[in-house]
């Protein structure tokens, strides 16, 4: 490093969330990534701009974007037409990998972004059903979760709006085919559901997270390997990408302060 060199500031906590999420879409080819939350749409910006070239990327509305314009700017140069119809094409036949949000999720990764309680008579209205039933049983699903917490992480869901692997298998190989649930990415770890009964591991910690706080934060039992890996770090490369192309305005962070 030369004497005019400044040295990057280290990674965040929000930059390795990036990453994680990057990682969701690696050697996904010509899919739809369709990333739900600020985290997740600063990484499906880098997953494209590094190892996955020909992932497909929209404006939020009916537009694919031939280039990777910063967070909250119009894409400079337009590739295709993406009308609802098609959208659901894509949707319907396992095209497409969507990264969404859970206000509840359990063991075998029955998420619930509906209500809270019983219900006929709920606690809490959400968003409602929306989209998860088709998102789970018709095309790759990650969730990233913002803030790791028994409240969001709960034994059993109060009421399934995206389908987990115990109730896909129940319904039999037509909602099976499609469904797989990849990941799920919180500001403590990365999860994937990779164990003989297809219930939720830990499989990488982010940088400062212990297993215990995991544990803690978590309303059920994990999978815990012997050996649980750290998140992989940013390179050099993928900070300036995430940090002077993508997210020039640092909105990542408040999504995940430091």
């Amino acid at each position: 490093m030369s004497a005019t060199e400044t040295a990057r500031p280290p990674a965040t906590r929000a930059e390795y969330c990036v990453v994680a999420c990057a990682e969701a879409w690696r050697g996904a080819g010509e899919i739809l990534a369709s990333p739900m939350g600020t985290v997740p749409a600063v990484g499906a910006r880098l997953a494209k701009l590094t190892f996955s070239p020909d992932l497909l990327l929209t404006d939020g509305e009916a537009l694919l974007m031939a280039d990777v314009p910063a967070l909250g700017q119009r894409p400079g140069a337009v590739e295709g037409w993406l009308p609802f119809r098609q959208h659901l094409a894509l949707t319907a036949t396992g095209r497409r990998h969507v990264m969404m949000g859970a206000s509840q999720i359990d063991r075998y990764g029955n998420q619930n972004i509906s209500c809270v309680g019983d219900w006929a008579r709920p606690t809490r209205q959400l968003l409602g059903v929306r989209g998860a039933p088709v998102n789970t049983l018709n095309n790759p699903t990650s969730y990233w979760i913002p803030k790791h917490s028994a409240r969001v992480f709960v034994e059993r869901v109060d009421m399934v709006s995206g389908v987990g692997y115990d109730r896909a298998a129940a319904a039999g190989p037509s909602a099976t085919r499609y469904h797989r649930v990849t990941e799920v990415v919180t500001d403590l770890g990365v999860f994937d559901f990779e164990t003989p009964d297809r219930t939720m591991r830990l499989r990488s910690l982010h940088p400062g997270v212990t297993v215990g706080q995991v544990a803690e934060a978590t309303g059920f039992a994990l999978t815990v390997p012997d050996e649980v890996p750290c998140t992989r770090e940013p390179t050099e490369a993928e900070l300036r990408l995430i940090r002077e192309v993508v997210d020039p305005k640092g909105l990542r962070e408040r999504e995940v302060p430091a």
